[in-house]
């Protein structure tokens, strides 16, 4: 191995980020294995790599013992003295064995190990740069879809969107830029795995987080969040600064901020609910944009009997007991709405 070599892969390390220690301890070890394949030895050998010249030798390493059975695994306290005096029983003695045409197998070799080396370093790069990501919002453009799934072309990798994840009714075109959560970061044989989710509420709360600034300075909180993705969600905001109206920071001037992430949910339907440690007007809040008369929990048992009018009545429960059954799940109540009279 020339020095010129050595030079090539102490750059490949440094721009890859890989240990110029775990690439040499590989190709050693990747040399013992082609030296005992190509030269038909059993031999326990070790293989050495001068870091500064690229040289390259082989050692057969032999026990010194008093009476040899093994001439291959063992050598006698004599001849291991010739060798060097202050040898003594159970040492291991490395004896040269270096092939004259190795050179050509170690550059074979070291093209297949660096090849490898490079290919997993850059997968975990890649592993690293995105488990960074997960539970945040990645952009990408679809290019492929195959058994109902999406794929999305996130730059260095693609992102699967499976179809579990994607919203009833949602339809997807190629070349269509698609924001998507990531849910889940994967490492296999076969690379990185990006999972992403279109129904996740997570997605919702990092929206409302890119869209909303009093929420990124910690001004309002998003409490809890509900959703039936596609369809409707209700988010439960608070503000702890009593200047600032949450609901109103969520919505933003004229209405622009909430319908930026309607938009971006193919105008999925948003709640924006004012939460409070009242359970009584909490649980109101959430039945919205329905009126409520009152509202009576029974905290033992966690239950809420909603009263409405008449009017409010389908409004509250909601097509096919949406509404309701969202207020539950974002206040963590069951609610049992009736009319007044």
């Amino acid at each position: 191995m020339e020095k010129g070599l050595i030079e090539v892969l102490m750059e490949i390390c440094d721009e890859k980020g890989i240990s110029p220690d775990v690439l040499f301890d590989a190709l050693e070890a990747a040399l013992v294995a082609a030296y005992k394949k190509n030269f038909n030895s059993s031999q326990n050998v070790e293989v050495v790599i001068d870091r500064e010249t690229g040289g390259i030798k082989v050692f057969a390493q032999k026990t010194v013992v008093d009476l040899v059975f093994e001439e291959n695994e063992e050598i006698e306290l004599e001849d291991a003295r010739k060798i060097n005096g202050n040898y003594e029983l159970g040492d291991i003695v490395n004896i040269e064995v270096t092939p004259r045409d190795f050179g050509r197998i170690s550059a074979m070799t070291a093209k297949q190990v660096v090849t490898q080396r490079i290919r997993e370093a850059e997968r975990g790069i890649i592993f690293s740069e995105y488990t960074e990501k997960t539970n945040d919002i990645i952009s990408g453009k679809i290019e492929r879809m195959e058994r109902g799934n999406v794929f999305i072309d996130i730059g260095k990798i693609e992102a699967m969107l499976p179809e579990k994840e994607q919203p009833r009714g949602e339809s997807y075109e190629l070349g269509q830029m698609l924001r998507c959560y990531v849910s889940e970061v994967r490492s296999g044989t076969r690379g990185t795995q990006i999972i992403v989710s279109r129904t996740h509420p997570g997605l919702v709360k990092r929206l409302f987080e890119t869209e909303v600034p009093e929420i990124g300075e910690g001004i309002v909180e998003i409490k809890n969040i509900a959703r039936e993705a596609g369809s409707r969600t209700k988010i439960a905001v608070y503000s702890n600064d009593p200047n600032i109206d949450a609901q109103g920071a969520c919505i933003g001037p004229k209405g622009t901020r909430v319908q930026n992430i309607s938009d971006e949910l193919r105008d999925e339907k948003l709640d924006i609910v004012k939460w409070s440690e009242d359970p009584t007007e909490f649980i109101t809040a959430s039945l919205s944009p329905a009126e409520v008369i009152s509202t009576d929990i029974d905290e033992e048992e966690k239950t809420a009997k909603v009263v409405v009018p008449e009017s409010q009545l389908s409004l509250a429960i909601g097509k096919s007991g949406q509404n309701v059954r969202l207020a539950a799940r974002l206040t963590g109540w069951k609610i049992d709405i009736v009319t007044a009279g």
